[in-house]
């Protein structure tokens, strides 16, 4: 009987030292939501801007701040990049961007506000628009000065709605 019992504490205390292992082990293996978001690639955006904008750099900064990785390309023109994508002169603005997927961000568009699209993009959506240029969106900060403005959602169709609202309260 005390050799029965002796081996059963053996077969308990080897099951409990080799669950120990395997969860010391998943422990080492697992990274933190931190390392796994430095472990992916960047998003890249292709940025189509003027030379001489000042403002969509910033954006551009704005943008590599939050992680994506912007590959800016300089034209003198933009009218028929953003005819070609389905952009109306009324959703226009002053840059425009361009995801890997084909997806268009028009204007100032917080970082993320892109990110959210990006990972759920809707059904017949073209990608988003910032029409204008409005004070204290991204790249175009004034100091306190700030407007409230929206970011659209740009349809296949060539119709638009909000997707989100941007609320600077001062």
């Amino acid at each position: 009987m005390k050799v029965k019992i002796t081996s059963l504490l053996i077969l308990i205390s080897m099951s409990w030292i080799l669950s120990f292992m395997v969860i010391a082990s998943d422990l080492e293996t697992t990274q933190s939501p931190q390392s796994m978001e430095n472990s992916q690639e960047a998003i890249t955006l292709d940025v189509f801007k003027t030379p001489t904008c000042g403002c969509c750099q910033k954006w551009v900064d704005h943008i590599e701040q939050a992680g994506f990785s912007g590959n800016v390309h300089n034209l003198n023109n933009l009218d028929q990049l953003k005819r070609d994508k389905g952009i109306s002169s009324k959703h226009q603005s002053c840059h425009t961007a361009i995801s890997a997927e084909g997806y268009v961000f028009e204007g100032h568009i917080p970082a993320t506000i892109i990110e959210q699209f990006l990972a759920n993009p809707p059904k017949d959506s073209i990608g988003l628009a910032v029409p204008g240029m409005p004070m204290g969106s991204p790249g175009m900060e004034m100091g306190s000065r700030r407007q409230n403005y929206d970011v659209l959602l740009l349809k296949s169709d060539g119709s638009s709605m909000v997707y989100q609202k941007v609320i600077n309260e001062s």
